[in-house]
């Protein structure tokens, strides 16, 4: 089976709507969005590239911004659809990421990457993403890209659920630096925040923000369903104060990395 025809049978039998609905997956929403409007300017493009079922896209066209998205996954693509509203300016294409040909260079103010780097494992197929991420957006537009984070997966996957005394996990993990090597058949790659930073570094662009973009809420799911909305509020300023610390990045499920296209020298 090829890594697509995985990556299609998981998302066939996975709620990604509702995760991100949950307490601590709406922590991740609302920290992206958080990000994602304060670029937004009136009369803006943006691409979702691996939109899923159209979470953010859906979102961002009904407040009245014109969005184009790429996904993969038919199945995604028919559900995107069935939860477009009358009146959105939203298209959906069939595409993956690493090859939008059917895209026009500097078309986008921003560009979201938010899912196809958890799939992608050769270093040619995540600078390809990038780089085609990049190409599409405009010149100054901003890119916001999502990794899965290598050192919460250590903690919830290897120790918490035991899985690090199974021989085949065991012989992924190496065993001096914890980090764990990515392969396809278990469909996400696993990035550390020093590796988003040397794989942003091989393109024209300006770095703006490394985001712990859930932090420390997938340990806190049954405390985060269970807290009254006051203190869940409070949770999630406490979040949004410390998401970019370094001292944090590491724990967190994913990162979202923000750089704005070009300008390097300039600032």
């Amino acid at each position: 089976m090829t890594t697509n025809q995985l990556l299609a049978q998981f998302y066939e039998n996975y709620d990604e709507e509702n995760r991100l609905l949950s307490r601590h997956g709406n922590v991740e929403y609302l920290t992206t969005m958080r990000y994602v409007e304060q670029y937004l300017r009136p009369g803006m493009r943006i691409l979702e590239i691996g939109a899923a079922t159209g979470r953010y896209s859906h979102v961002l066209a009904r407040q009245g911004y014109e969005v184009d998205a790429v996904e993969l996954v038919e199945h995604n693509i028919q559900r995107f659809k069935a939860n477009t509203q009358p009146g959105e300016r939203v298209t959906i294409t069939q595409g993956t990421a690493t090859d939008l040909s059917a895209f026009a260079d500097n078309a986008y103010d921003i560009t979201l990457l938010l899912g196809p780097m958890y799939h992608l494992f050769s270093e040619d197929d995540q600078l390809a993403a990038v780089s085609e991420a990049i190409r599409v957006t405009k010149p100054g537009g901003i890119v916001f890209t999502a990794y899965c984070g290598n050192d919460a997966t250590i903690l919830q996957f290897c120790f918490q659920r035991g899985m690090l005394r199974d021989e085949r996990y065991k012989s992924m993990v190496d065993p001096v630096t914890f980090k764990a090597a990515s392969d396809p058949i278990e469909l996400f790659a696993l990035h550390r925040p020093e590796e988003i930073a040397a794989l942003r570094s091989r393109f024209d662009v300006t770095p703006l923000h490394l985001v712990a973009s859930d932090g420390y809420a997938n340990y806190m799911r049954p405390i985060l369903a269970e807290m009254d909305d006051d203190l869940y509020e409070t949770y999630l300023r406490y979040h949004f104060a410390t998401c970019e610390r370094q001292d944090m990045l590491g724990y967190s499920n994913h990162y979202l990395d923000i750089f704005r296209k070009g300008l390097r020298t300039q600032l």
